[in-house]
């Protein structure tokens, strides 16, 4: 029986490795790097579906240029900014993503990150491995969570799982979205419809926003001087969203106390202001890196091409709108 042929850019898990083995005639990248559009173009000769990620640059000219045999892109991402959806649509090629399967994940590296960045994490790990520990009642004091106001920019999937966390340590819970949610899903969160109003009371804020046209640099020199004196930001939703040079800028002077960082424009480059802080808590943008999700999101990714090629319906294919994670 013929096989599709699947386009696969990098390696994946054991078990989404054995499923793409059996049911596909496989063109893997024999590089350890990412394909290049041109590579990538020649190896979709002939293919059926190319199964992609966020380092997977796929513009309006890669999609005038793919072969007309391809049916579907599956990236292992719920963030699909790395594709010219509208350009897909042209050439009628579907897009299919992960969405939801994450949300947990990521909300687990979120209070990570806020617990590192207000108890100075960053600071003792490194006075406990340079051996620079001393005894002190003033050693490394920081802020702890407890009644404190949590602001929450984009309130998804990951945004609520969040908010369910943050109850835990005690947080008063704000937030600002597209929409106001149903008082089910918003429980005892306070709503704010503009952004700004939301900033001027999160003594934490976490950012959980899609990249758009709209909030790009959403965190800039302006915004920051909403936020009360000395709150704390947390991003584990796009790089894009935070102007580096201003975010920064507030960190050097204490207007922003501490950040937590997992996203970063440009990544896997970060701005090298960063590094000479101690009051950041940075991370290598493992939101969704635990074995259950990216399992998960590997074997969602086969369930969207099989269904695209066998023309059934498929579970996650990006929507005509763009939609928050």
């Amino acid at each position: 029986m013929h096989k599709p042929v699947l386009v696969v850019t990098t390696q994946f898990l054991d078990e989404i490795e054995a499923r793409i083995d059996r049911d596909y005639d496989v063109r893997r990248n024999p590089y350890e790097r990412p394909f290049t559009c041109d590579e990538l173009i020649e190896a979709s000769s002939g293919a059926d579906a190319l199964f992609v990620t966020p380092f997977d640059q796929l513009d309006s000219d890669f999609f005038k240029r793919v072969p007309a045999s391809v049916k579907v892109v599956a990236t292992y991402s719920v963030g699909f900014d790395h594709i010219d959806v509208q350009a897909a649509a042209n050439r009628k090629i579907a897009i299919a993503y992960t969405p939801g399967i994450n949300a947990d994940a990521t909300a687990d590296i979120a209070m990570l990150l806020m617990l590192g960045a207000s108890r100075r994490a960053f600071e003792g790990q490194e006075m406990v491995r340079k051996g620079t520990w001393t005894l002190s009642s003033q050693m490394l004091l920081g802020w702890q969570l407890t009644g404190k106001v949590l602001g929450i920019f984009g309130m998804g999937r990951v945004g609520r799982a969040v908010a369910q966390r943050a109850r835990g340590f005690g947080m008063a819970i704000h937030y600002s979205n597209s929409t106001r949610l149903p008082a089910a899903l918003e429980k005892d969160a306070v709503f704010h419809s503009s952004p700004s109003n939301l900033l001027r009371v999160s003594e934490f804020l976490t950012l959980h926003a899609p990249e758009t046209p709209e909030t790009h640099h959403f965190i800039n020199s302006k915004t920051i001087d909403l936020l009360p004196q000395g709150a704390i930001l947390i991003n584990t939703g796009r790089g894009g969203l935070v102007v580096d040079e201003d975010l920064i800028a507030a960190l050097k002077s204490g207007r922003v106390a501490a950040a937590g960082l997992d996203v970063f424009e440009g990544e896997p480059k970060l701005h090298p202001g960063y590094l000479a802080l101690k009051n950041t808590f940075l991370l290598p943008h493992l939101g969704s890196a635990t074995v259950e999700t990216r399992l998960a999101m590997g074997m969602l990714a086969l369930d969207n091409i099989d269904a695209v090629l066998d023309g059934k319906p498929a579970p996650s294919l990006v929507p005509k709108e763009p939609v928050v994670a």
